[in-house]
């Protein structure tokens, strides 16, 4: 292995004989440099992997060598080291790119630890991280054995995506796929428990569900201007994965779980959301808003009424605006209108651009490529949301003192095992549930509710039922069975039993 080379610039090179000695004891081979020029010159003849340089020398000064270093070797790590104390210095060489900014005298421990941080950051946190997460393998697989309540599911969740995310920067695809089957192990326990609870969390308020959130969350919020963000189809991963981004303009003041109704599904869970009751309520009170799901038409045209109706009853007054967001041309046209809504209560606002990346993976070979995991369905997520309209919409809410409360509707699974099913022509289409009359299906691991009522569901006639998928399976008629179980294997889908589809984020920010 060869040593470690280090070009050290300073003009008082006599003076640094002893750090020399104790880097070279560690496998470190230092070059000295007198002056900025000359240390230009031995970059460009000679290979280093790190430049200690010295702020304060005749002619060429730190700075100005550190700037044409960078110029020509972009991705050549800086340590500067200085007696200057000056703020302005340090923003300077910061601002620069420096690794590292040491004030002089240093002892050759800080250089030691500084060219450790510079040099060995990633795999020294990649060793610890994947250290930790064997620790707390441990733990994890204990926990699921013992889970007792829909927290403790939330809280476990937390932990798999965060080590998840971890495992990720530390880049361990072996540890990952050992996280992923844990996922799976919890996902399959998982659809036990809400096949057990479901029906008595419904009816006896013992969670916080998508009806509930307004009522209980959004309106006692409403105390000055407020963005009201729904995305659709968000995952809690997701959410943590552009959290960073969004930080730096909104400070996070309460940050949670909540639980996204069954169907996990666009048209029953954000209904409900906007209308604060259940499916079954919603066809009850306001027929004219519902469709079911053998009907033609768009199930969510309504949820602008449905979101009034629910403000009325519970008697939140002020101006109220609702905006539906589905085109870059939209949103950045609405963007540009922003001005006019600063005094409204709440300014409602639904962007469904990750519901159409997950509904792309069906149907584009280049989403599938793009997206092919768990992790790299996350990083589209990021790379979108740090290029599109709806960071420059939360930007612009900022700078006019909006608070932002966001959060989504339901989440979304990777379907990996299809399953066939069996129903008349009016049967629906999801691939994670299905409603209708004389429903079979042969698996297991799916959730039946021959009583939809009792669950707040509407019945569309005596005879009809629902079925959920639970873990990662997704449901397949017999007709060119294999054409469609192809078709949607490895994609996103929504609508049934999972972590990811049901837990899922609410997140109230004030602006910076």
């Amino acid at each position: 292995m060869q040593p470690i080379q280090i070009l050290w610039v300073d003009d008082e090179v006599d003076l640094l004989k002893p750090h020399f000695l104790f880097l070279a004891a560690r496998g470190y081979e230092v070059t000295a440099s007198t002056n900025g020029q000359d240390a230009l010159e031995k970059v460009r003849t000679e290979h280093y992997d790190v430049v200690l340089l010295d702020e304060n020398m005749p002619g060429l000064n730190g700075l100005e060598t550190l700037q044409l270093l960078k110029i020509e070797f972009p991705g050549l790590p800086v340590i500067m080291v200085t007696k200057n104390e000056e703020e302005q210095i340090m923003e300077e060489a910061i601002g620069s790119k420096i690794s590292d900014y040491l004030i002089k005298p240093v002892n050759p421990n800080q250089i030691l630890l500084s060219l450790k941080k510079t040099l060995n950051h990633e795999s020294l946190v990649s060793e610890k991280t994947n250290t930790n997460y064997l620790q707390e393998f441990q733990k994890i697989s204990l926990e699921l054995l013992q889970i007792d309540s829909l927290s403790a599911w939330m809280e476990l969740y937390k932990k798999l995506v965060f080590w998840q995310m971890e495992l990720q920067t530390a880049g361990d695809n072996n540890l990952l796929e050992i996280l992923d089957n844990q996922r799976k192990e919890a996902n399959a326990l998982f659809g036990k428990y809400v096949a057990k609870n479901y029906k008595h969390w419904i009816n006896n308020d013992e969670a916080l569900f998508s009806h509930k959130l307004v009522k209980t969350k959004v309106i006692p919020a409403l105390q000055k201007p407020t963005l009201f963000l729904v995305i659709d189809n968000l995952r809690w991963d997701q959410w943590k994965t552009i959290a960073p981004t969004l930080e730096k303009h909104y400070r996070i003041e309460e940050e949670l779980m909540y639980t996204s109704l069954l169907p996990t599904a666009t048209q029953y869970a954000r209904n409900s959301l906007f209308a604060g009751m259940l499916p079954a309520q919603i066809k009850k009170t306001t027929p004219q808003w519902w469709k079911d799901d053998y009907e033609e038409g768009g199930k969510n045209l309504h949820e602008e009424a449905l979101f009034r109706h629910q403000l009325e009853r519970l008697n939140v007054s002020g101006k109220i605006h609702y905006e539906k967001i589905t085109q870059i041309k939209q949103a950045k046209s609405f963007v540009n209108q922003l001005n006019k809504y600063k005094h409204y209560t709440v300014l409602t606002v639904v962007y469904n651009f990750v519901d159409m990346i997950s509904h792309a993976k069906s149907e584009m070979e280049i989403i599938k490529e793009l997206a092919d995991n768990d992790q790299a369905y996350c990083a589209l997520t990021k790379t979108w949301f740090q290029n599109s309209p709806l960071l420059e919409l939360i930007q612009q809410a900022q700078e006019k003192g909006f608070q932002l409360i966001l959060t989504t509707d339901h989440g979304t699974i990777n379907t990996q095992s299809p399953c066939e099913v069996i129903g008349d022509r009016e049967s629906s289409l999801n691939l994670r549930y299905k409603t209708g009359k004389s429903l079979k299906v042969n698996s297991k691991k799916v959730m039946e509710i021959v009583h939809p009522e009792k669950i707040g569901l509407p019945s569309s006639g005596l005879s009809s039922s629902y079925i959920f998928a639970q873990e990662a399976e997704y449901f397949v008629y017999p007709k060119n069975y294999h054409h469609f179980a192809n078709l949607f294997l490895n994609t996103y889908q929504h609508g049934g039993i999972s972590l990811e589809e049901m837990l899922i984020p609410f997140v109230i920010l004030s602006p910076k």
